[in-house]
C-alpha cells in the first residue's frame, strides 16, 4: 500500500522527508518510507530554486503521474488549484521547479473574517464580475484592490450579490498575472475538478494563453501504479 500526501508531514503518520527538485518518478520511489513490508509513504519534493524555499506533498503524485499517462507534455506548466495553489515547471517530465499560492486559504480567510467577511456570502460564478476582478488583478496590488470591494458598496458601484465572484476574480487573477508574468509558456495544464478550473482557465485565458483541464484523479492513480513499476 502507497500513501501520499500529509500522512507523510510532521503532523502526519510518520515523517517522510523531501526529495529535492529536480525530481521524477525514480527519486520518489527511492525516497519511498517504508513503515513495514507491505506499506510505504511517498516522499514529498521541497525546492531551494533563487534561495526561494517551498514544498510540496502528495501533488507530486499527481504532476509526475500526468506526465506518465500522456496527459500533460514532458515540457510544461502545470497549475493545481485549490487551497494552496501549485505552479509548477516542467521539465523533460520531471519537476523542475514550482510555486505555492495561499489563493484559495485567502478566499476563504476573507469570507470568514474581517471588513469584507458579510459581503462575500453569495456563491462564485463565471460570469461578469469574476472577470472584472480578474483584469483588476492584472494589474497584481492585491491589498488596494481588496478594499476597493467595500468601496464599491459605499459608493453604489457593484451589489453584493457580485462581490464574492469579484473578489475570487481577483485572487485568482493576481495569482494568474504574477506567474504568467515569468513563464514562456502559451499554455497551462490544469489538474482541478471542473468549476474551480473552470474559474482557472478563464483568468488563464483572459492573459491570452491557452488552457487545458486534466483529471486530476485519474493522474494520481497513474502516478501511483508509476511509482509502483519503478
Amino acid at each position: 500500500m502507497l500513501l501520499a500526501g500529509m500522512v507523510g508531514s510532521n503532523i502526519g503518520w510518520r515523517p517522510a522527508p523531501y526529495v529535492a527538485a529536480p525530481a521524477g518518478m525514480a527519486e520518489l520511489a527511492a525516497g519511498l518510507l517504508w513503515i513495514d513490508d507491505h506499506t510505504a509513504i511517498v516522499p514529498g519534493i521541497s525546492t531551494l530554486v533563487n534561495g526561494r524555499p517551498d514544498v510540496m506533498r502528495g501533488e507530486e503524485v499527481q504532476l509526475l503521474g500526468a506526465v506518465a499517462a500522456g496527459l500533460v507534455p514532458a515540457d510544461s506548466l502545470l497549475a493545481q488549484p485549490g487551497t494552496h495553489c501549485k505552479w509548477v515547471e516542467m521539465r523533460d517530465g520531471r519537476i523542475a521547479d514550482f510555486v505555492t499560492a495561499m489563493t484559495g486559504e485567502l478566499f476563504a480567510l476573507l469570507r470568514k473574517h474581517g471588513l469584507l467577511a458579510a459581503q462575500l456570502g453569495s456563491e462564485v460564478s463565471l460570469g461578469d464580475a469574476f472577470r472584472e476582478g480578474v483584469e483588476d488583478g492584472k494589474r497584481q496590488d492585491l491589498a488596494a484592490s481588496l478594499f476597493g470591494i467595500r468601496a464599491a458598496k459605499m459608493l453604489g458601484q457593484r451589489d453584493d450579490a457580485d462581490a464574492a465572484s469579484y473578489a475570487s476574480g481577483l485572487l485568482i487573477g493576481t495569482d494568474v498575472a504574477a506567474r504568467l508574468a515569468s513563464s514562456a509558456h502559451d499554455a497551462v495544464h490544469i489538474l482541478a475538478d471542473p468549476i474551480l478550473g473552470g474559474l482557472y482557465s478563464a483568468a488563464i485565458q483572459a492573459h491570452g494563453r491557452n488552457a487545458y483541464l486534466i483529471d486530476s484523479h485519474a493522474a494520481f492513480v497513474a502516478g501511483i501504479n508509476e511509482i509502483v513499476k519503478q
